[in-house]
């Protein structure tokens, strides 16, 4: 009784946690104005969803500074031009941007950051993609967001 027991706790926990971890990715970005992925999935489950941004690289955020911007396709080169307007100060992102769906500060080599946002209103009908918006970075540091089920 008591195996069961412990048995049925473990895999309680096991599955807890794996469904904990389909709520959340790490994506990393370099020196060389990449990213390591240019797919994220978001499962529909999911109420929240977190980004882990990962600079490996080694220069400072004011030279090769990255962030991580979820938006739609549609709204993605204008947020882009926004920020660059808006600054490092404000991590290259218009404040209180409502076509911002989750966005990290803009990190340099060697750190890390990351943000959390709802995916409850988010649309399987709609197309969503990611970037940096550093300035000059959207033209090559950009992926999609896909919904799944």
């Amino acid at each position: 009784m008591i195996k069961k027991l412990l048995g049925g706790t473990a895999l309680f926990f096991l599955a807890s946690s794996a469904f904990a971890n389909d709520c959340e990715v790490t994506v990393e970005s370099n020196d060389a104005m990449q990213f390591n992925t240019s797919n994220v999935t978001i499962p529909t489950s999911c109420s929240e969803f977190t980004v882990t941004l990962k600079h490996t690289g080694q220069l400072p955020k004011q030279s090769m500074g990255h962030n991580w911007v979820m938006t739609t396709k549609a709204d993605s080169q204008a947020v882009a031009t926004d920020g660059m307007s808006a600054g490092l100060d404000n991590n290259y992102v218009k404040p209180n941007d409502e076509r911002v769906i989750g966005a990290t500060e803009i990190i340099g080599g060697g750190e890390q950051t990351s943000t959390t946002f709802s995916v409850e209103g988010l649309n399987k009908d709609e197309e969503y993609m990611f970037f940096c918006s550093f300035p000059g970075h959207i033209g090559i540091m950009k992926g999609t967001v896909t919904l799944s089920s």
